[in-house]
């Protein structure tokens, strides 16, 4: 009879065959102190909205798995540089997707890896019962790797292992039998508060502590109108943001490329963004759709592909923004089109705005139209002042 330390070494050893990075085993015990720390981050409004709302099944695994006794997590780690990225250069500039979104979706590869891990554990435990989850399942898959000895929680609040920083994918599979669990990591961030110090918005609100309402990863994901102090902030970045992993000192120097899954396609990670504004549904599914980027649909990309060119005062874009603000039916990318015209300025869109001024019934869109005028005044100013 096989024993649990034999299945555990077969498992291990299997990982190597099916390309899993890192693996451990943790205990399926409730989190307790997870639990704690979730209320007081629902208490303080912290929540980004996208989590499991229940926070016992978020904290214990035996309401996903009845009998669950084991959490098997992995880890797959993702490049951080792209060979020849193309440039920007005006007229032809360029939006950003963050590097958790690069090559195929992570959810699907790391959920075939995972299954491939379940078939060898049913070579040797035909009748175990198990359950996969990926990201989008109810429990926390840093706290899992953490209890697991993938890696330790930072500061920045990502799962940050000593091998390949916090560059990896996590996910895990409960189990009901019982495998020796491994031990926590012990190492930790120290001193350390340079991601605390970079974070533009001041999201991370402590060690371990995300405000996710104030994270731009998660405003870029939003679907209304970008609050005003996050659109100068975003950069270039359509999808997500990573500053505090950039800077982060356990990060410096990671690039690895030995998943082919996940290496970069740059004209799909760094897009232009002209032709972003006028992508059909079907067309951006075709060229973004295997990517996790693509999740949220096209309407907060070509969001910030608009604000993007406002930021860049791309003139060239002017038509295409001129025509979002006249024909499209959402009133989120008229707004921000109307905003756009006002950074980039010129007879030609303040016509635009003026006539817009008229006819619009939304009333968002009124007062960013407004504004639009009022501050195209203001950056000209500023523009003849510092020429």
């Amino acid at each position: 009879m096989v024993t649990p330390e034999q299945i555990k070494q077969s498992l291990i050893q299997e990982t190597e065959r099916l390309g899993i990075d890192k693996i451990g085993f943790a205990s399926a015990d409730p989190f307790l102190e997870l639990k704690e720390r979730l209320i007081q981050h629902r208490k303080s409004g912290f929540e980004s909205g996208f989590e499991e709302p229940d926070l016992d099944k978020r904290t214990d695994p035996r309401l996903s798995l009845p009998n669950a006794r084991t959490i098997i997590a992995i880890a797959l780690a993702y490049p951080t540089r792209m060979d020849d990225p193309p440039a920007n250069r005006p007229g032809a500039y360029r939006g950003f997707f963050c590097r958790a979104s690069w090559g195929e979706d992570y959810h699907h590869v790391l959920r075939r890896k995972l299954e491939g891990l379940e078939r060898h554990l049913r070579e040797l435990v035909p009748d175990v019962t198990t359950e996969i989850m990926v990201d989008t399942g109810a429990l926390s898959d840093r706290a899992v790797a953490e209890r697991a000895g993938i890696g330790f929680i930072g500061k920045n609040t990502s799962l940050i292992t000593t091998q390949f920083g916090s560059w990896v994918y996590l996910g895990e599979m409960l189990v009901d039998i019982a495998l020796p669990p491994d031990q926590p990591v012990t190492e930790g961030c120290g001193d350390c508060t340079v991601c605390i110090d970079a974070c533009p918005t001041g999201a991370l609100v402590g060690p371990g502590q995300l405000n996710s309402q104030a994270c731009l990863a998660y405003q870029t994901q939003t679907k209304g109108f970008l609050a005003d102090e996050y659109r100068d902030l975003l950069g270039g970045y359509l999808y997500g943001y990573e500053t505090c992993q950039a800077v982060c000192p356990f990060n410096r120097g990671k690039n690895f490329t030995h998943q082919e899954a996940f290496r970069p396609d740059p004209e799909k990670v760094k897009p232009l963004l002209k032709p972003l504004l006028t992508i059909s549904n079907r067309q951006f599914q075709q060229r973004f759709g295997t990517m996790a980027g693509s999740w949220r649909g096209k309407k907060p990309i070509q969001r910030n592909a608009i604000i993007a060119l406002g930021r860049f005062r791309d003139k060239s874009a002017v038509p295409d923004l001129i025509k979002l603000l006249q024909d499209d039916p959402r009133p989120v990318i008229r707004g921000t089109a109307a905003w756009a015209l006002g950074r980039i300025g010129g007879s030609e869109a303040e016509k635009a705005l003026m006539e817009a001024e008229q006819r619009e019934q939304d009333s968002e869109v009124q007062k960013e139209i407004k504004r639009a005028l009022k501050n195209r005044i203001t950056h000209e100013k500023q523009e003849n002042e510092q020429g």
